[in-house]
């Protein structure tokens, strides 16, 4: 695909705010967490009609403005597809979460995640989602879209999971399916595989994204201890 003048436009901006450059900053600074490596992962924002999107295979702390896919929030037409890239896997995993009102949506592969992830399957069963209270980082998750403010200290952090498949779009489905089921949550961890994590803007998502990892590298460490997540 040969982009014009108008969709080169679209990634060029003096601006550090701008999507296709914040995108850059924020997966150098998840690369140097080790939440993107080997490729992996990946981030988009929804800026106004249009969304912003990491491509797939670059390394993320690499990525240049000029490497951002753009499509149109309503026909999810691509405005924008970079000759030598491949649109990321996770596309439609972002887009749903879009479609409930997110700003950006943040996709780890954080080891916190995998591991906790694991610890759930074994200790709890396959069907559990991850539950965790009384721990002042929950104090960084808001209480549910459409509700006012964040979860309080003694108020219980619920983050479903779902099973990993083969190919990261057929994950979709049961994402959405754990959007429906917990309406309240800005995270669906994905077994074996990692996490995702959306907020109503670029610094919500970045800020919740931080606080959760927080969270479950302190419940892998918790488990190793022999202390529980939840009061029962």
């Amino acid at each position: 695909m040969s982009n014009s003048p108008e969709s080169e436009a679209l990634v060029l901006s003096e601006d550090p705010e701008h999507p296709a450059n914040h995108i850059c900053t924020l997966c150098a600074k998840f690369y140097s967490l080790g939440w993107v490596t080997g490729t992996g992962g990946g981030t988009s924002i929804r800026h106004g009609d249009k969304i912003f999107i990491a491509p797939s295979g670059v390394q993320k702390e690499l990525m240049k403005p000029t490497d951002m896919f753009v499509m149109d929030f309503e026909s999810r037409e691509y405005l924008r597809k970079p000759r030598v890239h491949k649109p990321s896997a996770c596309t439609p995993l972002f887009y749903a979460a879009f479609k409930r009102g997110a700003g950006c949506c943040i996709h780890t592969h954080s080891q916190w995640a995998v591991l906790v992830t694991l610890l759930v399957e074994r200790d709890i069963g396959t069907d559990a989602c991850f539950e965790i209270e009384q721990i002042e980082q929950i104090k960084g998750i808001p209480k549910g879209r459409g509700k006012v403010g964040n979860l309080g200290y003694f108020e219980r952090l619920k983050i479903p999971i779902i099973e990993n498949t083969a190919h990261e779009e057929d994950l979709t489905e049961s994402l959405e399916a754990a959007m429906e089921k917990y309406p309240d949550t800005y995270a669906v961890l994905v077994r074996r595989h990692g996490i995702y994590v959306w907020g109503d803007n670029v610094h919500k998502a970045k800020t919740q994204c931080e606080s959760i990892d927080y969270i479950l590298q302190l419940a892998v460490e918790m488990k190793k201890l022999g202390l529980p997540w939840t009061t029962n």
